[in-house]
């Protein structure tokens, strides 16, 4: 086997033009499915942001429903004691006891009526967040809908695509190691600077393809010659002539029909 220095130009321009015809095939497939990949992602995202929302909020309830019931229970010992400091105080000797016991029973009291306002809040606290996580949850069925749908549009897409994107990717780098890395280096720099990612283009109607730019005469001659790799001046692109640009396409397109 020739070593990819051995080669010929016209041989060098076959094959940069193959593999132009062949990432443009993979472009089209990829353009398929546009930002669909992108909003799966982002709704998933947002499907499993609203789970751990709700997960917080109905934790949220868990641990005030703890406060509700230590709130309860605290009631209780004051009452108990509200119980006992009154018992207490039909056995006091004098009124420095009583006003001691008074104010124990006030302090209970005092007691009580915070801990039933603490209630009363933590109640409302409860009614505004089942209030959110119903709208949460609502927000989630809509959003778990439209992931289930955008899944499975792409899922079709992928299905009617994947196998030919796999083929053609294979195919993508057999032609890469075809060609000498300097030239694949400056094709991969091109595609990412153009328009559409054609990095080589066919001489039509005295222009370079996609371009309004006329090329002179001489220098259609020479891309034609196929002796050396010539660039368009205005967009970098790497030119070549439109029979060989033809005959390229036909053969191709004839892989890409098998495929």
């Amino acid at each position: 086997m020739a070593k990819k220095t051995d080669v010929t130009v016209e041989e060098k321009l076959r094959a940069l033009y193959d593999l132009q015809l062949v990432d443009s095939r993979i472009d089209e497939i990829r353009n398929v499915r546009g930002e669909l990949p992108l909003e799966v992602e982002d709704l998933e995202d947002e499907v499993a942001g609203l789970n751990t929302r709700i997960q917080k909020l109905e934790g949220d309830l868990d641990f005030i429903d703890t406060d509700i019931k230590n709130k309860k229970v605290l009631i209780e010992d004051s009452k108990a004691a509200i119980k006992k400091y009154t018992e207490q105080q039909k056995n006091v000797r004098n009124n420095r006891e009583f006003n001691a016991l008074s104010k124990e029973i006030e302090f209970q009291e005092l007691e009580i009526e915070l801990a039933e306002k603490n209630i009363k809040e933590y109640r409302a606290q409860i009614e505004q967040k089942k209030q959110v996580i119903d709208q949460t949850k609502e927000r989630l069925t809509d959003r778990e809908k439209h992931l289930a749908h955008k899944k499975g549009e792409l899922d079709a897409i992928l299905a009617e695509t994947k196998k030919e994107e796999e083929l053609l990717v294979k195919k993508s780098n057999d032609l890469e190691n075809l060609i000498e890395k300097r030239l694949i280096s400056a094709y991969k720099r091109i595609r990412v600077n153009v328009k559409n990612g054609l990095a080589i283009v066919p001489v039509e109607r005295g222009a370079s393809g996609g371009s309004y730019f006329t090329i002179p005469p001489q220098v259609i001659v020479e891309i034609s010659s196929r002796r050396k790799i010539i660039t368009d001046e205005h967009s970098g692109r790497i030119l070549v002539d439109e029979e060989l640009a033809k005959e390229e396409q036909e053969k191709m397109e004839k892989l890409f029909s098998k495929i």
